[in-house]
This record gives C-alpha cells, sequence and structure tokens, in this order.
C-alpha cells in the first residue's frame, strides 16, 4: 500500500474552482483543505463554495477542512481617473487622503487610509503594488505626503500600500472583518479562521472573542505573519494562536525579500516546537497560474518548505483563478510525496532531552519513539480534540497517524496537520479486546493497516474527555 502524502495541501476557492465538477476533481486531486479569501467575492459566492466542498467531501467519506482569510486593513491606493498612470522615475507624486478616491491623476492619488501622514516621516520608502515600484518620502504635511518616484512604472488604482521595514499602524481588524467572522461561523461553521497582518497576541485574542461571540466553540485561529512587528512578536502571536502562517507576500514587502528564507524557516521552527500547525503560503506555484508546468524553482520551493517541516504548502491564486486549478494541485501533491523520502523529512530532535507536562503528550512523545524505532506500520490515535495526534505530528516520521474520533470538528481540523489522516470512530463496544478489535477493523476497512502490520493504538480511560490519553498498547495485526 502507498504511503499517504504527509504534507498538507491548501487550495483556495475562487472562480478557476467554482464548477462542481473542478471541486470534486481537486478533492480527487489531492485537496485536504479550502481556503476562502473575504478580499474578493460575495457572502453567497462563498457560501456556495463551502456547500460544493462539503458535499463532495462527504459523497467520499472524507474529511476536509474550510479556512477563512479575513482581509484585514489592507492599505490601498484611490482610483484614476484614466484608470492607471506610469510613475516616472524622479518625478514628484502626491498621496493625498482629501483626494476624492476616484479622481487620481498623474501627480497624485488618493487613499483608503487617512492616517498615512501620521505613520510616515521624510527619508521613509513606501512600496506599491506588492514592492514593484518605490517612493522616497520628501515631505509630510496634515494632509498628504509628498515623494520622489524612485522606481517607476504603471500604476492602476487599488493597489496595495507598504511601508518598507513596516510600522504602519493600522488596526488589525476592521468592521468587515468583524462581519465577516460572525458569516464565517454562523452560516460556513469555519473550521479557521485566519486574521490579517497581525502584530500582537492582542489581535489574536481579539478574534477568538469574536469568534466566542459568535458562537464558534471548536473554530481553530491561524495567525497570517505578513509584518514586520508579527516577526518582533512572533513568539508571543505563535503562542496564543492555534497555528500560523508564513504569509510570504506583504512580509516580502515589509522586510527584505532576502530574509525570507531565514524567516521561513524560523518560523516553522518555533510553531513545531510550540505544537502549532504552520502553513507556508503565497507564490508556491505561482508560474502555474497560466502555465500547465511549474518553474524548477517553484519545485525546490515546494519541496524546501517540505523539508524544512511545514504541515501544510498553500495555493492561492493558481487554484482560485489560474487555467490549470486541478494539474497545480496534482503537481504540488507530486512533489511533496517526493520531497517526503528524503531521510532529512524523517529525522527529528523535538522535545528531546525535556519534560513532558501533559499525560496525553508523554504518551504522544513514546507512541512515536516506539513507531520510528520498532517498524510500527502505523498509529491509531483514538481523540476527541486532536490534540494527540497534534502531538505526535510535531516528531518527523514516515509513520502515518490516523485519528479516530466522533467528532466531525476534529476530523477537519486534523486536515492540516503533518502526517495525520481522520478515520471516523464511533465505539460500541466497552470491553477492551473487543474494542482494539473494533479499531483494528475500522483502520483495515480504511487500508490503513494488513496481516503482519504493527499497530500501536493511543486511548484514554474515560471516553469524551479531552487530553485524557493515558495508555499505549502494541498490537501485531492478525
Amino acid at each position: 500500500m502507498q504511503q499517504p502524502r504527509r504534507t498538507k495541501i491548501l487550495a483556495t476557492l475562487g472562480p478557476s474552482s467554482d464548477k462542481p465538477e473542478i471541486t470534486e476533481a481537486l478533492i480527487d486531486a489531492g485537496a485536504n483543505a479550502f481556503r476562502c479569501n473575504m478580499s474578493h467575492g460575495s457572502y453567497e459566492e462563498h457560501q456556495n463554495r463551502v456547500v460544493r466542498v462539503r458535499k463532495y467531501a462527504a459523497q467520499k467519506q472524507t474529511a476536509i477542512g474550510i479556512l477563512i482569510d479575513l482581509q484585514g486593513p489592507e492599505i490601498r491606493l484611490g482610483e484614476f481617473t484614466d484608470g492607471s498612470i506610469d510613475l516616472v522615475e524622479g518625478k514628484e507624486f502626491y498621496l493625498d487622503i482629501t483626494l476624492d478616491e476616484t479622481q487620481g491623476t498623474q501627480q497624485r492619488v488618493g487613499l483608503t487610509y487617512k492616517d498615512l501622514p501620521r505613520d510616515v516621516s521624510q527619508g521613509d520608502r513606501l512600496l506599491l503594488d506588492d514592492g514593484k515600484l518605490e517612493l522616497e518620502v520628501t515631505d509630510v504635511t496634515a494632509t498628504a505626503v509628498e515623494t520622489l518616484v524612485i522606481v517607476g512604472g504603471p500604476l492602476s488604482g487599488k493597489k496595495g500600500l507598504n511601508r518598507k521595514g513596516g510600522g504602519l499602524t493600522a488596526d488589525a481588524l476592521t468592521e468587515s472583518d468583524e462581519l465577516d467572522i460572525a458569516f464565517a461561523i454562523k452560516e460556513l461553521n469555519a473550521d479557521f479562521i485566519a486574521p490579517s497582518f497581525v502584530k500582537t497576541a492582542n489581535d489574536i485574542e481579539r478574534v477568538r472573542k469574536l469568534i466566542s461571540d459568535a458562537g464558534g466553540k471548536h473554530t481553530h485561529i491561524i495567525a497570517k505573519i505578513e509584518t514586520a512587528l508579527a516577526i518582533d512578536n512572533i513568539d508571543e502571536i505563535i503562542a496564543a494562536a492555534d497555528g500560523v502562517m508564513v504569509a510570504r507576500g506583504d512580509l516580502g514587502v515589509e522586510r527584505d525579500d532576502a530574509d525570507l528564507p531565514s524567516l521561513q524557516k524560523m518560523i516553522i521552527k518555533k510553531a513545531r516546537k510550540a505544537d502549532r500547525v504552520v502553513i507556508v503560503a503565497t507564490q508556491m506555484m505561482d508560474s502555474m497560474i497560466h502555465n500547465p508546468v511549474p518553474t524548477r524553482a517553484e519545485v525546490f520551493d515546494v519541496a524546501n518548505a517540505v523539508l524544512d517541516g511545514t504541515d501544510v504548502v498553500m495555493l492561492s491564486a493558481e487554484t482560485a483563478a489560474g487555467d490549470y486549478p486541478v494539474k497545480v494541485v496534482e503537481t504540488m501533491d507530486r512533489v511533496c510525496q517526493r520531497a517526503e523520502l528524503d531521510h532529512r523529512a524523517m529525522l527529528s530532535q523535538h522535545r528531546l532531552g525535556e519534560e513532558f507536562e501533559y499525560f496525553d503528550e508523554s504518551i504522544a512523545m513514546a507512541a512515536m519513539y516506539l513507531a520510528n524505532h520498532m517498524g510500527a506500520s502505523s498509529i491509531a490515535a483514538l481523540t476527541e480534540s486532536g490534540a494527540t495526534a497534534l502531538y505526535m505530528s510535531r516528531i518527523s516520521s514516515g509513520v502515518p497517524i490516523y485519528a479516530l474520533s466522533s467528532h466531525s470538528y476534529t476530523h477537519s481540523r486534523v486536515s492540516l496537520y503533518r502526517g495525520v489522516y481522520p478515520v471516523v470512530h464511533k465505539p460500541k463496544a466497552n470491553e477492551h479486546v473487543s474494542f482494539n478489535k473494533e479499531v483494528i477493523n475500522e483502520l483495515k476497512l480504511a487500508g490503513a493497516v494488513k496481516p503482519g502490520d504493527k499497530l500501536i493504538i493511543t486511548k484514554g480511560d474515560l471516553r469524551g474527555e479531552a487530553g485524557g490519553t493515558n495508555a499505549l498498547k502494541l498490537i501485531k495485526i492478525r
């Protein structure tokens, strides 16, 4: 039996995936979870997409996670009366908060962010359109920022604006985000919420309260790391969130793009050490938006993220608006599986020399040690919340971890855990021998074990109690 892919694929839904047959094909191609980007599309469009995903997931008896990506305080230029302009190197250009946001000219443009004059100073560098264009601040008044064009080129309306080095003080949560959170919980029953442009742990706590107020009992938070301040506060953000996303687009604008590889490795390492999920995102296979094959650099990028230990690799426009949405998932699947064959993807120093605080964490670490040293074919983790399986997944290993749970929210949650696969488990037996047979039969039906395999089972004495895993059993399948 072929080993299942351990690294998970998060695909973004959009116009390219709106045909029912495409949604179904994306799941068949290997997408483990789907992202809805609230920066684009209507509530009705997002709801229709999620309904389609869950319909096909139910038909295929698989668990698919749904992640809602909040827009956040995107700082954008206004629009130009002529549609676009050409910024000329060496010329002056004004960012004017008093100008109507639809009346931009060759000399000046309005802004969605009215506090920009307060946040910048003479000598600051401002980056437009994901860093393609660059301005230097030469003067600041109460209502406008005067700049000199350093790197020119074509510029259309609604493009993003960042300050090189970060530091713009726009609030991480907008009124629109608050409405989107309520919609995501009440109408979509989202598994994950991803707030944008977080700067501190307080931003995470505000999102958590909004989720709770909307009735979200099981929704987890994935903090998007895309500001310089987030890097400064990375430890507290990781501790406050349930996972993090290395959002390399805006992060590469606020920080020098040459810093991105080391920042990505640092964030992955810290997240795994803290038992948090980590996603690597942005432009992973960008050329496949319009081309049927990736560049060699993109293949290296995906493979290196796998070797760094990421739980998830993400596709954005490639599946939302690209010409080859299914093919790009198939390609990413193939690259991930090949990278996982490298011995470095199976080596781990996680928690060596450390003491364990919790019973379920201790059992998880013991199970992984045994699995890696006795040739176990798989692990069955009976889990209420998915926590035991998450602890196990922090250990780099080639041994698949099957998370057996009766809760659908747990099945969806583990869709982002590296090397963890959900199995529906509705126990009937109370006696231990019969109970073990139930587990083995469920895994046989799932194609996870066969006669002769060594299986590790972890479970708790008290069913229905999160964090109650306290037992480990070794079984040879007959």
